[in-house]
């Protein structure tokens, strides 16, 4: 009988790093008795990690140990997360400590960076060099590796969903070992959004472009006939365009253009019958506006534009459930029309909504998949019972028009409404399977929704 290559492998790992000190793995006490850790929850507090062992990785070696070692692990990154997507019956293993190592190549016209590492902190490196990146999430905070490996986004039409920038990944396989997979490799468009399924990130290569400048305008109370009859226009005005809204108004409640100012294209004082506010007047929560981008049609390097808050400010609300939703921009505006028919309902439970676009892409787990689409995000109440209830009949509201959730917010659709909605799901899960036979990178969120067989 043949001998199994990553079986072979996986002892050759445990060998090589067998001798390695293994004191920085934690036996879980009792939850809330973990002195500094602070990775037993996500970053809202919404979701209470129940993995027995945790691994505050300094290395790329401390990430390899724990998988060579045997059993179950799965990666934490800045745990803005509002699921059980990354827990495990096994090790959780955190990214967010390894050095960032940025290594930029201008020639190439790339920058290979830490994973754990977060958007923010290379996106003012990369600005301090003249170099920048095609978009970034509402939140500066969020790791690079969880953010591609979810579909994370920010807006614009022309913008793809963050993952779409990743040039390679570098990550730990099955075995122990490193393994790199670069655009253009088979099975690249599988692994990018990968969900941590088959391995753990460590190391990322994104596309750079030269800096720019942007200008963020507010415009309160623009019509919702506006949106609704003119989609495609309001939500294309700009580089990145937001709106933002309780659904249960007359108008919509804020809209932001973020505009680049190398496009050359003007940003009018009044649109759709609505002045530009002056100054920063916009907010997204109560008590946010001091932790926003500047505004007020202000120039300033992307860096410092694109995202909502700031890197130094508490991001978003801090205490909230987040769901999202993605449907195909060209029903896009049906779809706001059945939600607001939900609109008392909605907006009993809600904080705030955002709509944001995103550009198609060939990345098999990603929203975007194959469509260009409108984000619909929600930011509830933290009221667990209040948002559960209400799901289902956002979901079944949502469903002619085939929305897919994002993988790691709240959500309550079941795995065959999964499948139906995500083409390449049973492709990504024989690839997740092929690479990791034993399920190491296996957990029940991935289990329950089909993305990997379900193991004792």
């Amino acid at each position: 009988m043949g001998v199994d290559p990553a079986a072979r492998t996986r002892r050759r790992a445990r060998a090589f790093l067998g001798a390695r000190s293994r004191s920085h793995w934690r036996e879980r006490r009792p939850v809330g008795k973990i002195g500094a850790v602070s990775s037993t929850k996500t970053w809202a507090g919404t979701y209470t990690f129940t993995a027995p062992r945790l691994v505050e990785a300094q290395s790329i070696d401390d990430v390899r140990e724990p998988v060579a070692a045997g059993g179950r692990v799965r990666a934490l990154g800045t745990r803005h997360s509002f699921n059980d997507l990354a827990d495990t019956r096994g090790t959780l293993v955190t990214v967010t400590d390894i050095p960032a190592d940025p290594v930029l190549d201008e020639g190439a016209r790339t920058v290979t960076v830490g994973a754990g590492t977060r958007y923010g902190v290379l996106a003012t490196w990369l600005q301090d060099r003249g170099w920048a990146l095609h978009n970034l999430g509402s939140l500066p905070h969020i790791s690079i590796g969880g953010a591609i490996a979810t579909g994370t986004h920010g807006s614009g039409h022309g913008n793809g969903v963050l993952s779409t920038a990743v040039r390679a990944v570098t990550y730990v396989d099955a075995a122990g070992g490193l393994t790199t997979v670069t655009r253009g490799d088979a099975e690249f468009d599988g692994l990018v959004v990968g969900l941590g399924a088959y391995g753990i990130v460590v190391r990322v290569t994104l596309d750079v472009q030269p800096t720019f400048d942007v200008r963020q305008d507010v415009f309160h109370g623009l019509p919702w006939d506006a949106l609704l009859d003119d989609l495609d226009a309001l939500t294309g005005a700009a580089y990145s365009v937001s709106v933002f809204t309780t659904w249960d108004e007359p108008t919509l409640d804020q809209t932001w253009r973020k505009t680049r100012l190398d496009d050359g294209a003007p940003v009018p004082d009044r649109w759709y019958g609505v002045a530009a506010a002056t100054g920063s007047e916009g907010r997204i929560v109560a008590g946010s506006e001091d932790n926003l981008t500047t505004q007020g049609g202000v120039p300033g390097p992307w860096s410092q534009r694109l995202p909502h808050f700031r890197l130094d400010s508490t991001p978003s609300n801090g205490d909230e459930i987040q769901t999202e939703y993605f449907v195909d921009r060209r029903v896009a505006a049906d779809a706001l029309r059945a939600l607001r028919t939900r609109a008392p309902r909605i907006a009993r439970v809600l904080l705030v909504s955002e709509l944001r676009t995103a550009a198609a892409d060939g990345l098999w787990l990603s929203p975007a998949y194959e469509r260009d689409v409108l984000a619909i995000h929600f930011t509830w109440q933290n009221r667990p019972d209040a948002v559960r209830a209400l799901l289902p009949e956002i979901e079944a509201t949502l469903a002619p028009f085939d929305a897919r959730p994002h993988w790691g917010k709240f959500h309550g659709m079941s795995p065959q409404a999964v499948a139906r909605v995500t083409p390449r799901l049973d492709d990504a899960r024989a690839l997740f399977e092929r690479l990791d036979p034993e399920g190491v990178f296996s957990g029940p969120h991935l289990e329950r929704l089909g993305l990997r067989d379900r193991r004792a």
